[in-house]
């Protein structure tokens, strides 16, 4: 059986962490930085955890996570 291979659009996106779980990145902190309050932008620096309804399409992108 051949080698399943990763999407590496996916693998740019998602990283695994210690307890297995993917972690993303927040959505709105590319520009239009201005108006938003300062807490709301280093929240939005944070990483995040993906949902756990996600979870088997994001192991599915990027099997050998």
């Amino acid at each position: 059986m051949p080698k399943l291979k990763t999407r590496k659009s996916a693998a740019k996106r998602f990283k695994v962490t210690g307890s297995g779980k993917f972690a993303r990145r927040h959505a709105g902190r590319n520009h239009l930085l201005e108006h938003k309050p300062t807490v709301r932008k280093s929240r939005l620096g944070q990483m995040a955890i993906v949902d756990e309804t996600d979870n088997d399409r994001v192991s599915a992108m990027m099997p050998y996570a």
